[in-house]
């Protein structure tokens, strides 16, 4: 199974429709991770424990044969919203993540298509020790332009790179069988 978590949680999103275009070439069984999770409050975690909306989400992280993860770019960094159920997850026991194939994607209103939160997302995902896949780039520019009104990609050169790259993810997980 394919696990999907957009960095968006606006209704229509386009990194939700990239993340769903990535899920389709894939092929297979897929699903959504839900990023609906309360802020990470460390006062929180030690009178609750982590809460099972983030429980939830390392289950599906670790269930899942590989992960895909499109994020808008916010202010030169990937969102908030995945940034905080990346430290939701951390807190788990389990490191989720070890190891795990992992396919980063960006779909954004500006001309660079998210390479900057892209190259942020790289980063914060080091310490998890996951197989963060170098490439291709997927970076669709100019989204709002990018996918007709069924969600697929218009631009041949993204959906060529995009499918390079579920290639790749599909053989890394393919290795891990």
């Amino acid at each position: 199974m394919l696990l999907c978590i957009s960095g968006s949680l606006r209704r229509g999103s386009h990194n939700t429709q990239l993340a769903q275009e990535a899920a389709r070439i894939y092929g297979g069984p897929s699903e959504m991770g839900n990023l609906r999770l309360p802020l990470y409050d460390g006062d929180q975690e030690d009178a609750d424990g982590v809460p099972e909306s983030a429980s939830g989400l390392a289950a599906q992280i670790k269930a899942a044969e590989a992960v895909v993860i499109a994020s808008p770019e916010y202010n030169q960094s990937f969102s908030g919203v995945l940034k905080n159920a990346l430290d939701w997850v951390s807190r788990e026991k389990d490191p989720v993540w070890r190891d795990k194939p992992v396919a980063i994607m960006s779909a954004t209103a500006g001309r660079a298509g998210g390479a900057r939160g892209t190259y942020a997302l790289r980063l914060a995902m080091t310490p998890f020790r996951a197989h963060v896949l170098p490439g291709p780039e997927v970076l669709v520019a100019a989204c709002g332009r990018a996918f007709d009104a069924d969600g697929r990609l218009t631009e041949e050169s993204y959906t060529k790179a995009l499918t390079e790259l579920m290639d790749q993810l599909r053989a890394a997980a393919e290795r891990l069988r």
